[in-house]
């Protein structure tokens, strides 16, 4: 006989153990503190995720109980209907019951010893879908210096479940001031946190025209979302100044690059200054594009009402009007950017509900997480908290901020039984919401 065909058949023995203790036909009642004396248990969690495509359910619901005095059987009662019988052996009963079908919601744990007639123990779980939190970074500048690099590799360091989405510049590769060694250096430090943390790399685009010279589209100058004379360098024109087919020709430009440097096929974007629109998204969607981090929280912005030339507000304000603290993904209709209906875009628009640390304090961070979830109910669907920082901007205050909002939502983690926080990438959300077929 095999070792697992061995180990099945003590398991079935041991579950058909022979006891003359009928199941109560009635749930036990609740017990009082001192009940519990004399039985550890151990096991139960507080939270059980419901999985998706992405996230694997907390479909197994196991608890090891041992008592002071000896017993024959505990019966576990789930939501006051028996769900199922361990026996003891060696002071120890192990139970295990499958809630892979258990709705959302709060449930309620009975523990009896013996057919009794009150319970010893009492406890509850919740059942939830996940909370994701997204953490990106924008490149908007060619070259990202050591100790900015340095500062991201001691986040990871503090918070070990952290996945980062580095939305990576093309024009790195394009600027003549950025060297072909610091090219190289850039590479293997992205590529190298992709393969060693789960990183993603996104593509972000600032139409520089140092890159889009090179893409066979002519590069635009306005309009700037900072300078009314326009902005020659085209950094701070807007995306949308691109028709579809040239911003199509720019993205398979930017693919041709990232491939050429090692970093693989982008499957995630941001525009520069969240400056998408209709045109842009389908040009992702013809670039294999599975996912959007463009609609902005803009009421967040607020800073930046009547500063420059007041365009880059204003634009976002109007364009992404609806789009606030809990907004959650969708695909926008092909006739409106910010509606959810057929037909539609084949992207996923992840809002930016957090948006980035440069523009919110830690404690707004944290307003924002909590205007999505009240810390205690269990989630009816899965939803997303998407927060992000630029990395030249990663100074000291700035870290501050967001090791705020990460440590207020690790409080919550399903990893540890403790919430549905689960982090993700951008591109991983395209599989918890795919496309309506």
């Amino acid at each position: 006989m095999t070792r697992l065909a061995t180990f099945v058949s003590l398991l079935l023995a041991a579950g058909c153990a022979q006891t003359d203790i009928p199941v109560p036909d009635r749930a036990p009642g609740a017990p009082s503190k001192a009940d519990e004396a004399g039985f550890t248990i151990e096991g139960l969690r507080r939270w059980y995720l419901i999985g998706n495509p992405l996230t694997p359910g907390d479909d197994s619901l196991e608890v090891s109980i041992e008592s002071a005095e000896p017993v024959e059987v505990i019966d576990l009662w789930l939501d006051r209907q028996f769900a199922a019988r361990g026996h003891a052996s060696g002071g120890r009963v192990e139970i295990v019951v499958d809630i892979g079908s258990l709705a959302t919601g709060e449930h309620e744990i009975l523990l009896a010893a013996d057919g009794a007639e009150f319970a010893f123990a009492q406890r509850f779980f919740r059942r939830s879908h996940p909370l994701y939190v997204v953490v990106s970074n924008d490149w908007d500048d060619p070259d990202n210096d050591d100790a900015t690099l340095e500062r991201q590799e001691r986040l990871h360091a503090r918070h070990p479940s952290l996945l980062l989405t580095h939305f990576v510049g093309p024009y790195t590769f394009t600027d003549s001031s950025v060297s072909a060694a610091r090219r190289d250096f850039l590479v293997d430090w992205v590529t190298g946190l992709r393969d060693s943390e789960g990183d993603e790399i996104g593509l972000h685009i600032h139409p520089y025209c140092n890159f889009i010279d090179t893409t066979g589209v002519e590069c635009r100058t306005e309009p700037s979302t900072v300078y009314d004379a326009g902005d020659e360098t085209g950094y701070t024109v807007m995306c949308s100044a691109y028709s579809e087919q040239e911003f199509t020709d720019i993205l398979l430009a930017a693919d041709a690059v990232f491939e050429e440097n090692g970093l693989g096929k982008p499957t995630s974007f941001r525009a520069g200054g969240w400056t998408a629109e209709l045109g842009t998204l389908r040009a992702l969607a013809a670039a294999g594009y599975l996912a959007d981090g463009s609609a902005l929280n803009w009421a967040r912005l607020e800073e930046w009402e009547g500063q420059q030339n007041g365009v880059l507000y204003q634009w976002n304000r109007e364009h992404w009007a609806s789009i606030g603290d809990t907004s959650q993904p969708y695909y926008p209709s092909d006739s409106d950017i910010l509606l959810a209906s057929e037909p539609s875009v084949p992207v996923l628009e992840v809002p930016d509900n957090g948006i980035l640390v440069d523009y919110v304090t830690g404690d707004e961070m944290i307003e924002i997480f909590d205007a999505n979830w009240d810390r205690e109910t269990p989630l009816a669907q899965p939803l997303v908290y998407s927060i992000g920082y630029h990395p030249p901007n990663f100074i000291s205050e700035y870290r501050v901020r967001i090791t705020e909002a990460l440590t207020h939502a690790e409080q919550f983690l399903a990893s540890q039984g403790a919430g549905p926080v689960v982090y993700a990438t951008m591109s991983e959300m395209a599989e918890v919401w795919p496309r309506p077929q």
